[in-house]
């Protein structure tokens, strides 16, 4: 890479030191892919400094409602100890409204500027009732990145996003991995969605150059969010599929780093 580029990563799964290789090799397991780190704030440092990134977007899945505020205070915990750290919230649908909305209240206290949501991990789906919780509690106020597609499973259907995005037209929501982890076909579905938002992770190791540079520009450059599914993918690895898409400079820079400091305002 000739050209030094402000990058950000808008998508990192971090875990307790004790825990890390330990949740890494599940997630690993769950895909059938081989992890490419352990999970730990010090190797998701080492990956991205290879590439220089500045900021990673951090966050973990709850996947009952008595992890929540635990992992919520690991994360805030990581992001006060490591200024390289931007972190997003976790939530459980089971929660009650109540229990929602103080929760989001002592995150943003915290400075949290997101919420994850994985439906194939947290075993709900997108545009079920019990979620709306969520929703109705974090429109207008914290933007949603949802784990969405995976064709084994119908819990995060893209269809199903887009059914809360047009009930809540103030909620930003971004769709992980391009739209749809191997649903990348139905990326179309998202056309006309002002406030749905994509990240590129775990994405391009499978589309051609040509593929995901039509998806980017039939949904739009400025949507767009470069990011490396650490631990699942290395850092150099995913600059360089990047790098390989024919896009314009304007563009990378855009992708790179400036989509995500105005959606986030940092």
């Amino acid at each position: 890479m000739d050209k030094k580029y402000m990058i950000i990563d808008s998508h990192s799964h971090i875990f307790p030191e004790k825990i890390a290789t330990k949740a890494s090799d599940a997630i690993g397991d769950f895909y059938n892919l081989p992890m490419r780190e352990n999970g730990s704030i010090g190797g998701l440092l080492r990956s991205g400094g290879k590439i220089g990134v500045s900021k990673y977007i951090v966050h973990s899945t709850a996947t009952s409602v008595h992890q929540v505020r635990s992992i919520n205070n690991f994360i805030i915990d990581a992001v006060n100890t490591y200024p390289e750290l931007i972190g997003y919230m976790t939530l459980h649908p089971d929660m009650q409204e109540k229990e929602v909305r103080l929760e989001l209240q002592r995150c943003m206290a915290a400075g949290l500027k997101g919420i994850k949501l994985h439906p194939d991990f947290q075993k709900f789906y997108i545009d079920e009732e019990k979620a709306h919780n969520i929703y109705r509690c974090a429109e207008g106020v914290l933007p949603i990145l949802f784990h969405v597609g995976d064709d084994r499973y119908d819990y995060s259907h893209p269809y199903r996003l887009t059914n809360i995005a047009l009930a809540y037209p103030q909620l930003r929501c971004i769709a992980a991995h391009m739209g749809g982890y191997t649903m990348w076909e139905l990326a179309e579905c998202y056309k006309g969605l002002d406030n749905v938002y994509f990240d590129t992770c775990s994405s391009l190791f499978a589309l051609t150059p040509e593929k995901a540079v039509s998806i980017i520009n039939m949904l739009g450059v400025d949507r767009f969010f470069f990011a490396c599914d650490y631990p699942m993918w290395d850092h150099e690895e995913e600059l360089e599929r990047f790098l390989k898409l024919n896009l314009s400079e304007e563009q990378r820079e855009k992708i790179l780093s400036a989509n995500i400091q105005k959606f986030l305002n940092i």
